[in-house]
């Protein structure tokens, strides 16, 4: 099955060069292009899209800007000629961040990380009626109980699974991670963060102790997460 994709970019070659990109790659297939993120709009809500290629500096509103208003849950690759915002484009969860002039085997890379990313999905947990899910982990699928996994941390483009026996690097995004785990569960407490609710030991501050892990709970989550845990509910904001 091939990932639906398209193009967000002002520039009218930089788009043909991505699009004569993803005519040369198999499991790839173009949707449609934009010329700036809010007549991608219609796109994003006519197609269900696998994969954004986003430029960053656009007219009325800038790629980033976009990315942390957006509701969709496509994986993102940055296409832009600034190297200045990877930091920041990291931190927002996207795939890559390619540099103009993009070469042809960058590009292949960057989607052949989106291709394992999407197929890393098909293992994880679909409902909450089972006890365990399974994820693949280097070249082997594991079988993780929620009962054993204490929290999960993101990596970039990766998240390491901490449980009560052993840590596990895999290839997922904390976000999607987050969207397949039961939020019965399990609780988002930072960006970087979703921790077992049944392993909290105590929260101090800003500070939440799972025995043999502190992590730091942020600002805007803070409300939400004592309401959770304390009351066994969410605020509504």
């Amino acid at each position: 099955m091939k990932l639906q994709c398209i193009i967000i970019d002002d520039e009218p070659i930089a788009r043909k060069i991505l699009e004569e990109y993803i005519e040369d790659i198999d499991f790839l297939e173009l949707a449609g292009q934009a010329e700036n993120p809010l007549k991608a709009m219609g796109l994003l809500r006519d197609n269900n899209i696998d994969l954004i290629f986003l430029d960053i500096n656009m007219p009325k509103i800038s790629g980033i800007d976009f990315l942390k208003n957006t509701k969709s849950t496509a994986s993102v690759i940055f296409t832009t000629a600034y190297a200045q915002y990877a930091i920041e484009a990291y931190d927002l969860e996207v795939v890559d961040y390619l540099v103009k002039p993009i070469a042809f085997e960058r590009f292949l890379k960057a989607c052949n990380r989106v291709k394992e990313l999407h197929a890393g999905r098909n293992h994880l947990p679909t409902t909450k009626e089972s006890d365990h899910f399974y994820i693949k982990c280097n070249t082997q699928i594991e079988k993780v109980y929620y009962d054993d996994l204490i929290y999960a941390e993101a990596m970039l483009n990766y998240v390491m699974l901490h449980t009560s026996t052993k840590k596990m690097m895999v290839y997922v995004t904390i976000k999607n991670l987050e969207e397949q785990l039961p939020a019965d569960i399990f609780l988002k407490v930072h960006k970087s963060f979703i921790v077992n609710k049944t392993k909290i030991k105590s929260i101090e501050g800003n500070m939440l102790n799972l025995g043999d892990a502190i992590i730091t709970i942020s600002q805007n989550l803070r409300e939400r997460v004592l309401a959770e845990v304390v009351n066994n509910k969410i605020i509504k904001r």
